[in-house]
């Protein structure tokens, strides 16, 4: 597909997938609106600017492989398949209803354009080094890219994950991580403070890059580097930091928002906001 380099068109985008992540939730009356507004900027950049894939060839063996570990930020997803061409836009309001391919978390048995079925926290990066691995071994050039929260880095299946990646040196899949700072029922720092996360990350063996997931300069360049860093043969970590509901001002930072659908009241003032 054409890329999108144009910082204001991604902006623009970026408020258009805000919108259909609030539409969604609110049809569907359930879903997870935090940490989809939270990954809006910087999965915008990646699926129109970075990321190898065609909507009119979807299983291309070449492609670039997009894992969501934190899959209960599906809406976000969702909405970036349909924006690119993968589906109709409209479809998107079938978000969690009965039969819908659109389910509460990706599904592969139901949508087929998912490379995994995913959900179940910590899970997504041991899949992500297995497609990786499977890519080396058949000489294929494709990026594998992995996205996990940072409350799911409280599961230990993420840091063996990390220590395999490392001991094979699976540099062709690029990890990154939604630092915003909140979880289900509280903050990281008061539910379990793994800080100062990019030490670690860099004592595990990884390039790590910080960015503001929010500020688009800062993400491209932090693409930028991770894949020349990449192809230089070195292990690569972003982390973003961000704000969780961002750009809903009442939805921002709290944890109330991590899993609960807006009113009709709160749905059209955060529509209006993003306006």
């Amino acid at each position: 597909m054409q890329k999108i380099t144009d910082i204001e068109q991604l902006k623009t985008i970026a408020k258009d997938v805000r919108r259909d992540i609030l539409s969604m939730i609110y049809e569907a009356g359930s879903g997870h609106p935090g940490g989809s507004l939270s990954a809006t900027d910087f999965l915008t950049v990646l699926f129109f600017k970075y990321l190898n894939h065609n909507p009119k060839n979807p299983k291309d063996n070449n492609r670039d492989r997009f894992i969501l570990s934190k899959g209960h930020c599906c809406p976000v997803y969702y909405s970036l398949l349909a924006r690119t061409g993968y589906f109709d836009v409209n479809e998107l309001m079938t978000f969690r209803k009965l039969n819908s391919r659109l389910q509460g978390h990706p599904d592969k048995s139901k949508f087929d354009l998912m490379e995994t079925t995913s959900g179940s926290l910590g899970q997504g990066l041991s899949i992500a080094a297995g497609i990786a691995f499977a890519l080396r071994l058949d000489n294929n050039p494709a990026k594998v890219y992995c996205l996990l929260g940072d409350g799911e880095l409280n599961e230990g299946q993420v840091w063996e994950s990390l220590a395999t990646i490392n001991k094979y040196n699976l540099n062709n899949l690029i990890i990154i991580i939604d630092n915003n700072h909140i979880q289900l029922d509280g903050t990281n720092k008061d539910i379990k403070d793994l800080e100062p996360l990019q030490k670690k990350f860099f004592d595990f063996g990884f390039n790590t890059i910080m960015a503001d997931g929010h500020d688009m300069v800062q993400i491209m360049s932090a693409f930028e580097n991770a894949l020349n860093s990449s192809n230089e043969g070195k292990n690569n970590i972003i982390i973003f930091n961000t704000v969780k509901g961002k750009g809903v001002s009442f939805m921002e930072n709290t944890a109330e928002w991590h899993g609960k659908a807006p009113n009709k009241e709160q749905f059209q003032r955060a529509i209006e906001e993003l306006r």
